[in-house]
Parts: structure tokens; sequence; C-alpha cells
């Protein structure tokens, strides 16, 4: 296979700015674990170095207007931030902090006068910020934070306090050593009434370093990984910013303390201000992803040349790579990588899509003299409050979106975590060396799974959007539709239980797919069979805990515990669904692929499916769609492809084109002793 056109269909049409990234990564960067002889201080100084490199190298700008030196290529911007996974993962969460969330927040939640005053020099660097939104006591549960900004109108400020332990902002990105000022999260106090929580910017240092009067910073210490970040706790004591410190696009107070907002709902206001986290969500799984290519061109590389026992009487041992074993434990996780790069490119340009209708619709709002163009509009450019800036559509695609961010980030960062591990595994003694980078691949991307959203909750988010959806679609069936379905559902389940569906499943077996019988395997490489799976399992799973849900709300419990109940029912009903998404993502990318490399990614697809639905054969089993003929052979077939990937396997991982200074690790690169 050719891997140069493999690269090029993986890189897509952000390839420009991944390039620049990969380039400034050998530049730079310097050798993996270069860190690990450094103090704690000098490698955080040295990531904040990197850091600078990076913005005078002009990727923070892609992602921002051009009034303000940008580039406005989001799509480019993420791809770039992505890219930096390859590298040392403490430069790109501290680019995250830095140009993703901090300068994020000024764009997404301020307005004109704060993008004029801070925007430029917080894209350059110049301004190095904090994100401050998670408490010791609130972490998922951003509506409950306790910092207070309360207004005062003798001195038309805001007096920004920390009342209690709990309300300390903790694991705060920069706030150890290097941020000047914090994006921060409170609950808004105006005239003794509280609005819910708002964005301010609050200076924490002086310009020599130090804190500035009323705030406390302290260092969160030495971390599992990421040490080149410095994570902080800042304590607020009765800190004074001027009334301009509030980013108003979404609510403004005037100077007679009068509050106001286009969003009147206050829970909508709030997940409208939120917004900032999509971007967040939507890179770090793109990152993950990104770590899972680097440990799996190691991993597969050193199975390619490191050699273990052989058959007996044989001289030469075998390549770890030709046990089916090995093949088993990694092809397959190579094919998942392959399945989430796609999903995550279709993510990708979904939100730059959602982004720029948004802003497009503020934009023109704006022009026309709406104030919602820019306090309640669209123009943060998340697709928020879609009711003004896109009617229902814009409201449903905004909601669709923050649905596939948080399941994609959830599988994304679960699945980096897998990899790493058995890749660490799979190079056995080598690979837990430092100096072979899957250690500290381990230890940096540990967090992943919690940050940005922890990943249960996450998945809670997607099912509670698709049973939202559920209730509605089933809310507009007329009273002879709502009977049918009602009927559908009682026959599907009472077929379940009947004994005739083994039988069925037989005959299924017997002729696999009809337009080819000759094939025994033919139906198993279907890939309606597949979907067709995978969007059953998601389904019923759906309507089962929809079933659940309304059962004990009409038997009059209360509905905390009725959904309490159900909660892994829920989850795993998002899981389901972000499966199938995943899966035909990866369809998609195979049927739109250039002709010279569609076989391999078809056969890669292939063995994605099958192992997705191996792992749940039991479920399939229980629920009558799979025979334990099929079952069988299924296994077998995951067999198979497992031997058809290898010989490409090192293609495969090359193709992703991670740059030799992040994986030419000595375990993988012949020594003059070999």
């Amino acid at each position: 296979m050719r891997t140069s056109g493999m690269r090029d269909y993986l890189d897509g049409p952000h390839k420009a700015a991944r390039d620049v990234v990969r380039a400034e990564l050998v530049a730079h960067a310097g050798p993996a674990g270069l860190a690990e002889h450094m103090s704690r201080d000098e490698y955080r100084d040295k990531v904040l170095e990197l850091l600078l490199v990076a913005a005078a190298d002009g990727l923070p700008a892609r992602g921002y207007p051009k009034e303000y030196g940008g580039a406005d290529d989001l799509g480019g911007f993420i791809a770039g931030f992505e890219t930096l996974a390859f590298g040392d993962l403490s430069l790109m969460v501290k680019a995250g902090v830095q140009f993703g969330l901090f300068a994020g927040a000024i764009l997404h939640l301020g307005t004109e006068r704060h993008h004029e005053r801070y925007l430029a020099d917080a894209v350059s660097g110049r301004l190095l910020g904090c994100f401050a939104m998670t408490e010791t006591g609130h972490g998922s549960n951003v509506q409950a934070l306790g910092t207070t900004a309360t207004y005062d109108p003798e001195t038309d400020e805001f007096v920004v306090h920390t009342p209690t332990p709990a309300a300390r902002k903790d694991y705060i990105g920069n706030a150890a050593r290097h941020g000047r000022m914090a994006a921060v999260f409170a609950q808004l106090v105006v005239g003794a009434e509280s609005h819910g929580v708002h964005c301010l910017l609050v200076p924490i240092r002086d310009d020599d370093g130090a804190a500035l009067p009323g705030v406390t910073l302290t260092d969160c210490g030495p971390k599992l990984g990421l040490n080149g970040v410095d994570n902080g706790r800042i304590v607020f004591d009765q800190v004074r910013v001027p009334r301009d410190a509030l980013l108003d696009r979404y609510a403004q107070v005037d100077a007679n303390g009068n509050y106001q907002s286009s969003i009147e709902n206050p829970d909508r206001r709030f997940f409208t201000m939120l917004g900032t986290l999509v971007q967040g969500r939507v890179s770090v799984g793109g990152a993950a992803i990104n770590a899972s290519k680097v440990a799996l061109t190691i991993a597969i590389r050193y199975a390619a040349r490191r050699r273990q026992f052989g058959a007996p009487g044989s001289a030469e041992e075998a390549l770890l790579l030709d046990y089916r074993m090995h093949q088993r434990r990694l092809l397959p996780l190579l094919a998942r990588t392959y399945a989430l790069h796609f999903a995550q490119a279709e993510l990708v340009d979904e939100f730059v899509r959602v982004f720029n209708a948004g802003r497009t619709t503020a934009d023109a709002r704006g022009r026309s003299g709406d104030d919602g163009g820019r306090a309640g509009g669209d123009g943060g450019g998340t697709g928020r409050d879609g009711g003004r800036t896109g009617g229902d559509g814009g409201e449903h695609d905004r909601r669709a979106l923050e649905a596939q961010a948080a399941g994609t980030k959830a599988l994304g960062t679960w699945h980096a975590t897998e990899t790493i591990q058995v890749c660490r595994e799979a190079c056995g003694g080598a690979g837990y060396l430092a100096e072979n980078r899957l250690a500290r691949l381990k230890a940096d991307t540990d967090v992943f799974t919690t940050f940005e959203g922890d990943n249960t909750v996450l998945l809670q988010l997607v099912a509670k959007g698709l049973l939202t959806d559920y209730r509605r679609s089933f809310g507009e069936l007329d009273p002879l539709g709502t009977a049918r379905f009602v009927a559908a559902q009682a026959v599907e389940i009472a077929v379940e239980k009947a004994a005739l569906r083994p039988l069925i499943e037989r005959l299924r077996d017997v002729v696999p797919n009809r337009s080819d019988t000759s094939d025994p395997d033919a139906g198993l490489r279907d890939d309606a069979y597949h979907s067709g799976l995978l969007r059953y399992r998601e389904e019923h799973m759906l309507s089962g805990v929809a079933r659940r849900l309304k059962a004990g709300i009409d038997a009059g419990d209360d509905a905390f515990d009725v959904f309490n109940r159900c909660q892994d029912h829920v989850i795993a009903a998002g899981r389901a669904h972000v499966d199938r998404v995943v899966l035909e993502a990866f369809q998609s990318a195979v049927r739109d692929a250039p002709e010279e490399v569609q076989p391999w990614l078809h056969d890669l697809y292939d063995l994605h499916a099958l192992t997705t639905i191996e792992a749940e054969r039991a479920w399939y089993l229980e629920h009558g769609r799979l025979s334990p003929g099929r079952s069988k052979a299924i296994t077998a077939l995951v067999n198979e492809l497992c031997a058809i990937v290898r010989p490409v396997a090192v293609d495969l991982v090359d193709a992703f084109g991670v740059p030799g200074s992040a994986v030419d690790v000595p375990m993988v690169v012949p020594s003059q002793h070999e």
C-alpha cells in the first residue's frame, strides 16, 4: 500500500495545519523524555517556552478572527491542536488552557470591548491566563459553584469572593506559576438576587509575578502526569474588579445595578454560557486519539522487529507481530483508532459548520441593530441560543453537536487509556522504561477521561438528549401511531422471549446474505449487517430505559430516584449510540476514500465492526440477535482479518505521520550493537 496516500487521506483538508505542527515538534520540542531530566519548575518553564514558540508560529491565531490577527480557520486550529498530542502532552494541555479555554472564554463570552482589549494578547501569549471553573467541592456540577461575584453599586464594581473552603478554585492550569489573569466562573449576585453562574476576568498576578492583594495562589504539587502544566488553586478574599470585567455577551449589568439578559430562562442561559466547553471537548477527544496513534506506532514497530520463541527445531525466533494473540491485542485497537479518527473528523466538520452558521446569524443581527447579535445571539460561535439565532433548527443543531462532542470525547479518551496500557504490556519490560515513552503517555493521558467532562457524566448527557428526542417523537404521533408503536414494542418483547428466536437466527446463518449465498462469510462482512446490529442495540436500549423511566414516574416514584435506579441503563444506551455513530463514520470514510487506499480501509473497517460486535456478543445472544454458531463465526473472521491486516500494520501506523522525534525511541531504533 502507499503510505503517503493513506496519510494524505487521514490528514484531510487541514493537512497544512497538521504539517506546520509536525515541523514545530521536530524543530523545537527536542527528544521525547526530555522532561525526565528537569526539575518541575524547569519543565514548566520549558513548556511555556514551547507554547510561546507555537504562538509565534501562528498556531493559535488560526482559530481566531482576522481583525485580531487570526485566520478564521477553526478547523485548522483544532487539527493543529490535535497534532500537538504527538509531542509532549503538557504542551498540548497548556496550549488548550491558554488558547482554547482562556482566550476562548474572552471570544465566546465577551463583547467587542473585551476582544479589543485582551484577545490579541491572549492569542499571542503576551497575556497568560487561567480558566477558573472547577472548585474543590464542585467539578461536573458547575451550576452549583460556590464562588460569588457580588455587584457593589457604590463603587460600580464586582466583589469576587471564596465563601467556603469547598469554593476554592482547584486544578486550575496556569495558576501555580505563569497565569496573570483568570476567567472566573462565579454566582453573579446583583441587588441581593442571584442570577446563576457567569464569567468575569479577574487579574491574579502583577507584572513581577506576585499574587495581587486578596488573591491566594497555591501549587497543586506533583501529579500522576502532565507535570509541565502548572496546576494551582485560587482563593479570592473580597477581590474587587470593575463592572466591565463581566464577560457580558449573554447578560449585562448597568451602572444602576440592573441585570438584563436576552435569554430569560436561567437554565438555558447557563448552558449557553458553557458553550466554551464544547470546543474543549472536541479538541481533547482528538488529542487522545492522536496519543493512541503514538502508542500504536511504537508498539507495532517494536512487534515487527522483536523476536521471541519460535517453531520447535527452528534456528530463528518468530516476530511478535506474527503471533495471533499479539495481533489480537494490537490490531483491533489499530482499527478502532482509525474508526475514531474518522468520527473525530466528522465532529470537527460539524463543529465548524455550526460555529460559522451561528456567527453569521449573529453578525447579521448585529448589523441590523438587533441587540441579540451582541448580547443574546450566537456570536460566540458555539451554536448557542438557537431560538434567537437560528430558530428551532439552530437549537437542535447545537444540542446534537454537544451530544456528538461529549460522546466522541468519552470514547476517544477511554480508548487512549486502554490502547496505551495494552501497548505498554505488549512491549514487555522495554515498554516500562521511561526512555521508550509509553510510561509517560500512560501517565499524561490518564486524566483525559475526567477533564473537560467526566466520561460517565458525558455519556449520561448523550443519553438524556436521545431520551428527549425519543419523548418528542413519541409525542408527535397521532393516536393511531401511538397504538401501533406500543403494539410493536409489545411484539418485540414477546418475540425476544419466544423459543422461536434461536431457530430464526439459525435459519439466517444458513443464508447470511441474500445477495450472495456462495460465501459463508458474506453476511458477516456486510456493512448493512453491522450497522443494523448496532442500530438495533441502540434503539432497544433506548426504548427499554424509556419504558423503565415512564413506569417509575407513572407509579408516583420520586423522579430522581427513578433516574438513579436506571442510571447504568441510561449510560449503556449512550455508549451504544456513540458506538453506532463511530461505526457509520468509518463506513462513510471507506466509501469516500481514494481507490488506492480503499481496500486496506475496508479490511480495517470490517475488523473494527466485528470486534465491536464480538465485544457485545453476550448482549446479542441474550436478545436473540446472534446464535452461538454465528458468534463463533465472528470470532473466526476477526482472527482472519488480523492475519490480513498484519502485513501492512507498520504501513498503517506510518500513515499517522507521527514525527520521528516522538516515536524513534530506543526499543524501535536499531542500535549499532544489533
